[in-house]
């Protein structure tokens, strides 16, 4: 089965380019594209895709409007995104608003790939070179710490896992709990490390070196 991708950039010819790397692979298949976040929005209404490949600068509204957008409607679609903007600002706030993946622009095809293969694990992705923006968040180090120290040796486990993409019922399974015990100390992990989603969790795993991203 291949995967469903649209594609959202205000520029045709980069659109154009990508779209003839991505189709090189027969397991991939660009179903759509928009021209600004507006277009996107309404495409994503009545289309599906597994994934959106999505640029922060675009008119009318930018991928940051966007992924608020869809955060606000909940929509499950998988986001990458793929941009020219390596600074924290833009990073964060992607990250903050859902974002499952983070890729420059002047990566290559194949950890471009590489980047779509692992979104659509499930799990995130974030470009190396962009690793060390996590440290250079404002959040105080030491406060990290009380944080983490404040988790239970089951909710540290989860917290991983939850940074592996993995979800509620896989967990449960895993530690041979129920799905209600889960969500309870996911609830109760969030509240710990102050983050409000899953994605936020996995950023603050790497960010502390709980776990290794690819």
């Amino acid at each position: 089965m291949s995967v469903k991708i649209m594609l959202a950039d205000d520029h045709v010819m980069v659109r154009e380019g990508i779209k003839y790397l991505l189709e090189c692979d027969r397991n991939v298949e660009v179903i759509a594209e928009a021209n600004d976040g507006l277009e996107c929005l309404k495409k994503l209404e009545f289309l599906n895709p597994d994934l959106l490949l999505l640029d922060l600068t675009m008119p009318n509204m930018n991928g940051i409007e966007v992924l608020e957008e869809l955060k606000k409607k909940r929509n499950s679609v998988k986001v990458l995104v793929l941009t020219v903007h390596g600074e924290g600002d833009y990073f964060f706030r992607a990250i903050d608003n859902g974002a499952d993946g983070y890729i420059l622009k002047d990566s290559d095809s194949k950890e471009l790939r590489h980047a779509i293969s692992i979104v659509m694990k499930g799990e995130h992705y974030i470009q190396s070179s962009l690793l060390p923006i996590l440290d250079s968040r404002t959040e105080d180090k030491d406060d990290d710490k009380e944080k983490l120290e404040l988790l239970t040796k089951r909710e540290h486990e989860i917290l991983i896992q939850i940074a592996g993409g993995m979800l509620n019922k896989e967990i449960a399974d895993s530690l041979c709990i129920s799905e209600r015990t889960v969500k309870n100390h996911i609830s109760n992990i969030f509240k710990k490390i102050d983050v409000s989603d899953r994605t936020q969790a996995a950023v603050f795993a790497i960010k502390n070196h709980i776990v290794k991203i690819f």
